[in-house]
């Protein structure tokens, strides 16, 4: 089936993101979803249009869509994207149709706790609404998948605004992978810091590692932060514990796809060898996330599910393949950090001690 892609964003829609650009967005009329293929950036800016559960499953299987809390709004869409679809069925199998949508939804990404929390609360919408008459129904679901992004904006803000007041006045960001507008609803989280610290007034520079095999940091951290006239640097995997030796780093940021109830974290692979380096070098290793990454069902970062990738992505750079055939490849999406090396967690309720007593004080205040 071929794909409809298109240059921007409609004119009449105002991105929920804030920005020019957003992840996703659903359009006014809820029956397509616009969806930023991360894959082409930068070379090129093109949004998937969407129009079923399925094609957004899809978008989000092959990473056209990524980063937690933007898969998650993403997944949220795709439910009121099949509520439009099944609208004039009976109420049972109405909520039947849904929850077949969602269970598609929920597969796509197992690592990233977001998506399978809002895919609930979009369940939990349509159980609520299935009464309703059938375009009452794709409203319903609409509206709550429109507040969920809002929401996670509003998170962005907030937490962005706590971390910053832990930067230096003039201080370099080290950051792996992206977490930034691109894969959340807007603003970001850890790159949601360094744009807090500079709308403050602080002289922020930001060095982002290439985080191989995607490339979220060249292709999309880079991207970000050039369109906002922020000072940043592309180094390979490889040179982050040079830099820091080099003095070149004084503080790291990075993002999450779970956090366990001891504040475990799970995130892109690599993240994991950066928190090493922080600890050697006696550099701070922060953590921003919404409250809606952190899993207090699971205990600690040994229970977490961790997505394995295609060897190819790995194994393939565009065309040419890197790897001689017959050598094994092993692709893991995320790792695992250990509690004790995190300094802090940034919630968009402030900061919170990577600790399981302030966790869960943390979670039940929130």
């Amino acid at each position: 089936m071929s794909v409809v892609t298109v240059a921007r964003l409609p004119p009449e829609l105002a991105p929920l993101s804030g920005a020019h650009y957003s992840a996703v967005e659903l359009d006014a009329d809820d029956r397509r979803a616009f969806v930023l293929d991360q894959r082409l950036l930068p070379a090129e800016v093109a949004y998937q249009v969407v129009e079923s559960a399925s094609a957004m499953a899809e978008a989000i299987r092959a990473m056209v869509v990524r980063g937690a809390p933007a898969i998650g709004i993403a997944a949220a869409y795709g439910v009121a994207l099949g509520a439009r679809a099944a609208a004039d069925l009976g109420p049972e199998a109405f909520v039947a149709a849904l929850e077949a949508a969602a269970a598609e939804l929920r597969a796509t990404r197992p690592t990233a706790v977001n998506l399978a929390w809002a895919v609930e609360r979009m369940l939990h919408a349509a159980r609520t609404a299935r009464e309703l008459v059938g375009p009452e129904r794709a409203a319903r679901l609409a509206a709550v998948a429109r507040e969920l992004h809002r929401e996670d904006v509003r998170a962005c803000r907030r937490m962005g605004a706590a971390g910053a007041a832990r930067l230096p006045d003039a201080c370099t960001v080290l950051t792996h992978c992206n977490a930034g507008a691109l894969a959340t609803g807007g603003f970001g989280t850890a790159l949601g810091v360094v744009r807090a610290a500079v709308a403050a007034g602080k002289r922020v520079r930001v060095i982002a590692d290439e985080t191989r095999p995607y490339l979220q940091g060249a292709r999309l951290t880079a991207w970000e932060l050039a369109e906002d006239g922020i000072d940043v640097t592309v180094i390979s995997d490889g040179m982050a514990a040079h830099c820091m030796a080099r003095g070149l780093v004084d503080v790291v940021v990075v993002g999450a796809d779970r956090i366990a109830a001891n504040g475990d974290v799970a995130n892109k692979i690599g993240t994991y060898g950066v928190a090493c380096l922080a600890r050697v070098h006696e550099l701070p290793f922060y953590v921003a996330a919404p409250w809606s990454t952190f899993d207090l069902a699971t205990p600690d970062g040994s229970a977490i599910v961790i997505e394995e990738r295609s060897a190819d992505e790995l194994a393939v750079v565009g065309t040419r393949r890197i790897v001689p055939e017959g050598a094994h490849v092993l692709h893991p999406a995320f790792d695992v950090t250990p509690a004790r090396l995190v300094a802090a967690i940034f919630t968009e309720t402030g900061e919170v001690a990577a600790e399981p007593g302030a966790i869960a004080r943390a979670y039940a205040a929130r």
